[in-house]
Order: C-alpha cells, then sequence, then structure tokens
C-alpha cells in the first residue's frame, strides 16, 4: 500500500477521534445538567501569575454541596466539590489584564475562603445571585454565629 494511502488512512483516524471525542462531550453535558441547577463557573487553579490558571467548567448545586465539572473533559465526576458550610464568600472583583481574556465577557471574579485557603471563581451576574442566595440558604437549624468548621 502507498505511503499516501496510510497517511490518508491516519487522518480519518484522527478526524473519528476527535468526533468521538465532541460527541462523548456533547453528550456528558447533557447527562450533567438533566437535572437542572448547573451553570458556566470557571475555577482558579494556579494564582502564581497575575491573570493565569483559569479553567472553564461548570458548576452544579447538589444538596449542600457546589460540584465543579471542566468543560473540557470526559469524566464524569466532579473535578472539585465545595461544602456549603465551609465557603464564606469574600468579595468580587471585575476581571483584569489576561483574565478579559480567559473568561467569558460577562462573568465576575469572585473570592470564597475554605479550609484549604482562599479560591477564585467566576460566573455571570445572574449565577452570582443564584449562587450568593444558595450560600446564605442553609438548612433550618444552621448556627449562622459560628465561623466555617
Amino acid at each position: 500500500m502507498p505511503v499516501w494511502q496510510w497517511l490518508l488512512d491516519a487522518a480519518g483516524a484522527l478526524l473519528g477521534v476527535v468526533l468521538l471525542f465532541g460527541l462523548g462531550l456533547i453528550v456528558r453535558r447533557r447527562l450533567l445538567s438533566r437535572h437542572g441547577g448547573t451553570f458556566e463557573l470557571s475555577y482558579r487553579v494556579r494564582s502564581s501569575k497575575a491573570g493565569r490558571g483559569w479553567l472553564l467548567g461548570l458548576g452544579r448545586y447538589s444538596g449542600e454541596s457546589l460540584e465543579w465539572f471542566r468543560y473540557f473533559s470526559l469524566w464524569p465526576r466532579p473535578k472539585r466539590v465545595l461544602e456549603r458550610s465551609e465557603l464564606t464568600f469574600v468579595g468580587r472583583r471585575d476581571p483584569e489584564g489576561a483574565e478579559q481574556m480567559s473568561l467569558y465577557p460577562d462573568h465576575v471574579v469572585i473570592s470564597c475562603r475554605t479550609p484549604g485557603g482562599l479560591i477564585e471563581l467566576a460566573m455571570s451576574e445572574g449565577s452570582l445571585m443564584g449562587f450568593s442566595s444558595w450560600l446564605e440558604a442553609g438548612p433550618p437549624g444552621t448556627d449562622w454565629t459560628r465561623g466555617p468548621r
């Protein structure tokens, strides 16, 4: 078989893999959002360089926790789970510098304190309103006078 046929077969196989990956991402997104409560949520994994370290993803409320899923992953489980009882809203700001290119245009950056330290999330204004409501709406009997565990 000539070399050009091998190259054509390899290109076809590569195209097939890319299409299967894209189809897998679509099916995963539909499965994650079938119960509602999902929204675009970016998570900052590295804060060593200003404006860098953002990963696009999806957020989903699941009872007392907020689950974060990476956008371009086929893994069915959340990459990060944030418990409501361990989150404290610190503040918000507009994206600065390189963050404006890394994040969606209408997203704002929020800071939250967790037992593991400070984290940054980015979401739209509407999602921030829902996040604030979810954060404040603890279960009955919640003691608001004590700090997070």
